[in-house]
């Protein structure tokens, strides 16, 4: 299969672009001659005080610190200005970051203490992640030491021609300590103004360098305790919005439909029925403290809304933040061979403990669990299954349901690397190897195993005792002590607990890459030498994951055996080779209107085991009409290929939120495809939309799912000025306009989407949606329906980064460093079906994506996708002898929830209310860090205190939201911080 073009197409390509160019500056008078390497500044100094390096965002050796690429730098004084542990916490918070993102304040969804990043809102799996220039297998960027890390270089363009597949949204490379002499030790501790979310930590590093070589190495462990949500006011319960026609918008304390005291459909038909004629919600609720044997007298309404709601508040139980418990260490070592070879060996190695934890297990028909209408304790006469009644409660007996994970990572850099001269011109090579590996393993606790809880046909003997079977065919050997309408009996109690077992899973990953690489210079024009980058590399992944046989999910019924958090193994990988060529053109130097004006080209082929082959190029111009002022653009190929999960996932239990059914007062007129086994006599009402519940559904790769999936391509431009005035040393100013857009979207079609785009008629997704086709729940989602893994849609999405940074020296008052980055989100434009019926556009730039809309169906990197117009940070350092002191401020652009457009509302009220939106102002959060030496003692104290003013986030509803009643993934749950560090140098 082949994606673009081939080899010899794009080799003629982009020889004739070097052609042209070479001829172009052929032609050109030597007005100047090249005496030696340009600097920075643009002055030419002698080739003995310049040092090349390879800037990230290209594979030249550049003396020029700023090219064509837009770079922001994160230096290691920021670093340590924010007394963060690890490194996810500086990278999140970067203005390019937006959309979805997940990290220790994600729980429900999270709880591996991992951090993700997300460039453009394209989604984690867009971004790159480089140590040192060099691809790393965990995506979790709080794995790697932060201790080890000099500055962090973020690239925000697309880089598919550098760096190859997933470089779509722009890389963050992380750049090691290549300099350190002594032995430094570190402690933090830390406490929220709550007294609580202690962290602490350590780190210890050594470093020594001789004439034949260097090596730094250290060891670190940090911990962070975890919060309960009933520890802040706005996470403490579960508040949902509710509205109608005759109902004014209104919250309540609401949550999960399952409560400990049962939702129980109500029989069809005698004197219960009859009784309740009038319940809205057409079920029931024990009532506290009652026996549940009496069907009328033991039992009331079900109440949906409203203050006297028969919701399970699930929220104070969950947790703002996930505890987690890292140890690592890490080596920087090179030794020279001789004088134009050395060795080195980069590596690093981690252990993290975390877990989650959410309200107690879910019980009931969708899950598995069928209680027969012969059952002694069922005083309904009905039989309550997947497809009889439904049947739902809460196993409170058991406690919190929560996952603890237990996890190594191991990522090593190895090679060779030297230099040699070519026709008078120098050359630089590096063959090496990259491997990597993720081993995890999950303990799922406080579940029940369905198996042990006899809920079939039972009775009283004449001995009072209840037993198994019926009269006269008693099941010997069975517990019938079980009441499934009386979960807080005695007998319940110590049946569930006596069915709770832990189940264990595996997780490996791994990664192989053989690499080699050279640049140097080709020949020298008037306006400077030019320079070629050259490279091969064969990459291996493959992953494997082993469910325990209690979690293996039957897709058939979409349950397994402990009822829910139901998988099955994955198994999959592929292999990459891939080549490349960069060329770096001078064109123009020292001239009226042109002191510089460089051309590089860049191209990178691609042969995927499993999905063919593809070319990526890249343009770039780079121009100084004055030494003061950098014009540049870009323009680059993008492409990603399907990840290994989303190929080979298998089966996994899933609970989406819908706010709209096409089918709800079905008729059969027209007919609809998206409505196959409903009722069509205009009576159908979807449950999970009307009482605003979670769906059971199974997610799957593209494979299980048989549905069709290929890589995705785009393009992304970048178009921006970087000024540093003679006039004010130490300032800098950069502007960029940047365009992305992508085709095929990869992605899991939520079945918000599946219901839309089968109604529409997409037939192709028509097939993954099952319903209950007979019975009390015919109509109803069935827990079989699948949720596959494909492409959905189109995205383009553009803005302007802007950045100002200055540097003040004075005698009296000392240094300051001022800094300010920001992003402007113009466009986040999001396709469903383009050019195809039923295709909506979602004009995602300054909305919210609430959890469970079609909108957020593509939602990349979290289950709710928040896109601010503006995000920003800047931050004031101040150093004068031994006292230092640094202001940081985070700001998060205002956003809306809803929309009066029909095509955009995401129905933050429920779906009885259209055209309901709410409007959220800006959130601004302030650091401050003061700091002193004290000299005698070669060692230095930090305080600091993070969210100043305790700043809350904004309250979105727990019926909008997956965690905490807002966007865990992207506010400061915490509040106040303080925290403190000694450092101590030997």
């Amino acid at each position: 299969m082949k994606l673009k073009t081939n080899t010899l197409s794009s080799a003629v390509r982009m020889a004739l672009a070097v052609g042209v160019v070479v001829a172009t500056g052929a032609m050109v008078p030597a007005f100047a001659q090249n005496t030696g390497a340009q600097s920075a500044s643009g002055e030419t100094d002698q080739p003995t005080q310049l040092q090349s390096v390879v800037v990230t965002g290209s594979h030249i050796r550049r003396v020029d610190m700023e090219t064509a690429s837009p770079v922001v730098t994160v230096d290691q004084a920021t670093i340590e200005a924010t007394g963060a542990l690890t490194l996810g916490e500086l990278v999140q918070d970067l203005p390019a970051m937006t959309g979805g993102v997940t990290n220790p304040q994600v729980n429900n969804g999270g709880g591996t203490g991992a951090s993700s990043v997300n460039l453009r809102g394209l989604g984690p799996s867009r971004t790159l992640i480089l140590v040192d220039g060099h691809r790393v297998l965990s995506g979790d960027i709080n794995v790697i030491p932060a201790a080890m890390i000099a500055r962090i270089d973020v690239l925000t363009d697309g880089a598919s021609a550098v760096y190859g597949s997933d470089a779509i949204g722009g890389v963050v490379n992380f750049i090691t300590k290549k300099n350190f002499q002594g032995v430094e030790f570190s402690a933090n501790y830390g406490q929220s103004s709550h007294a609580d979310g202690r962290s602490r930590g350590y780190t210890v590093t050594f470093g020594n360098k001789t004439e034949n070589g260097s090596i730094i190495a250290g060891v670190g462990y940090n911990k962070t305790d975890g919060v309960e949500s009933s520890n802040r006011w706005f996470a403490e319960n579960a508040v949902s919005l509710y509205g109608d026609a005759n109902t004014p918008i209104t919250g309540f304390v609401g949550g999960s439909g399952s409560s400990p005291y049962g939702d129980i459909q109500i029989p069809p038909s005698g004197p219960v029925h009859d009784a309740f004629a009038g319940c809205a919600s057409g079920a029931l609720a024990r009532n506290p403290g009652a026996s549940g044997m009496d069907p009328i007298n033991d039992y009331h309404c079900y109440q949906n809304t409203g203050p006297n709601s028969d919701k399970y508040n699930y929220a104070a139980v969950n947790l703002i933040m996930t505890p987690q418990e890292r140890s690592n260490g890490f080596i920087l070592a090179e030794y020279k061979l001789s004088d134009n070879v050395k060795t080195y060996l980069n590596a690093y190695y981690t252990k993290t403990s975390s877990a989650f934890q959410i309200a107690p297990g879910v019980y009931g028909s969708p899950y598995g669990a069928s209680i027969s209408a012969q059952n002694y304790y069922n005083p309904f006469g009905i039989d309550y299954s997947p497809t009889g009644g439904m049947f739902l409660a809460r196993l409170s007996a058991l406690g919190n349901r929560a996952a603890e994970y237990g996890r190594d990572d191991v990522q090593i850099s190895t090679g060779f690397k030297g230099a040699f001269s070519l026709f008078d011109q120098r050359w630089h090579w590096e063959v090496g190897m990259d491997y990597g590996h993720a081993s995890m393993t999950t303990t799922t606790l406080n579940l029940a195993n369905n198996n042990k809880l006899y809920t079939g046909p039972s009775f009283m003997g004449s001995d009072g005792v209840v037993h198994c079977g019926t009269p006269g065919n008693i099941i010997s050997g069975c517990d019938a002590s079980f009441n499934p309408f009386n979960l807080q009996s005695p007998n319940s109690v110590a049946a569930l607990q006596n069915a709770a077992v832990p189940a264990i899973s595996n997780t490996y990953s791994q990664q192989k890459i053989l690499r080699a690489d050279a640049n140097g210079g080709l020949f020298n024009l008037p306006a400077g030498t030019v320079q070629l980058a050259v490279g091969m590399s064969y990459r291996k992944q493959h992953s494997r994951t082993r469910v325990d046989p209690l979690l293996n999910i039957d897709p058939a019924t979409g349950t397994c055996t402990l009822g829910s958090q139901c998988s099955s193994g994955l198994q999959g990988g592929f292999n990459v080779k891939e080549i490349y060529a960069e060329a770096f053109i001078p064109i123009l130097q020292g001239l009226p209107g042109a002191d510089a004006l460089n051309l590089t080209i860049g191209d990178r082929y691609s042969r995927f085991s499993s999905f063919g082959s593809t070319n990526n190029m890249k343009f770039a111009v780079e121009w100084r009409p004055i030494r003061e002022l950098l014009l540049r653009g870009t323009v680059a190929e993008v492409f990603r290929a399907p990840t290994i999960g989303a190929v080979y996932g298998a089966p996994a239990n899933d609970a989406p939120r819908i706010v709209s059914d096409p089918c709800v007062g079905y008729t059969g007129n027209p007919v609809n495809p998206a409505c196959v086994n409903v009722p069509t006599d205009g009576s159908f009402v979807n449950t999970n939309v009307q009482n605003q519940q979670q769906v059971n559904t199974i997610t799957a790769g593209s494979a299980y799912a048989g549905f069709p999936i290929k890589p995705e391509s785009g393009k992304s431009f970048d178009v921006g000025a970087v000024y540093s005035p003679s006039w004010a040393p130490g300032l800098s100013a950069s502007v960029d306009f940047w365009h992305l857009y992508l085709n095929d979207i990869i992605t899991t079609v939520g079945l918000q989407s599946l219901l839309n785009l089968c109604s529409a008629g997409q037939t192709q997704y028509c097939q993954y949606i099952h319903r209950y086709p007979s019975g009390l729940q015919q109509g109803q989602i069935a827990p079989s329906t699948v949720e596959p893994t494909g492409n959905l849609g189109s995205v383009r999405v553009g803005g302007v980064d802007a950045s100002v940074s200055y540097k003040l020296n004075t005698q009296n008052l000392g240094h300051f460093n001022f800094v300010l980055n920001a992003t402007y989100l113009r466009y986040y434009d999001q396709q469903t079906a383009p050019n195809l019926p039923g295709n909506v556009t979602y004009h995602n730039a300054g909305h919210v994506l609430t959890y469970g809309s079609a909108a957020a169906g593509a939602c990349a990197g979290g289950t709710e996708c928040l896109y601010p117009r503006v995000r920003a940070n800047g931050h004031v350092r101040w150093q004068m002898g031994h006292w230092s002191a640094s202001w940081r401020t985070r700001f998060i652009g205002g956003f809306r929830m809803g929309s009066p457009a029909p095509s955009q509302d995401v129905h933050p009220a429920g779906s009885a209310l259209d055209g309901v939106y709410f409007d959220y102002g800006a959130t601004v959060y302030h650091d401050l860090t003061v700091g002193y030496e004290v000299e005698p003692l070669n060692t230095r104290i930090d305080l600091g205190v993070n969210n100043v003013f305790d700043k809350q986030p904004p309250f979105l509803y727990s019926n909008n939201t997956n965690n905490s009643n807002t966007v865990a993934g992207m506010f400061d749950l915490m509040g106040r911080y303080y925290w403190t560090r000694v450092t101590v140098s030997f």
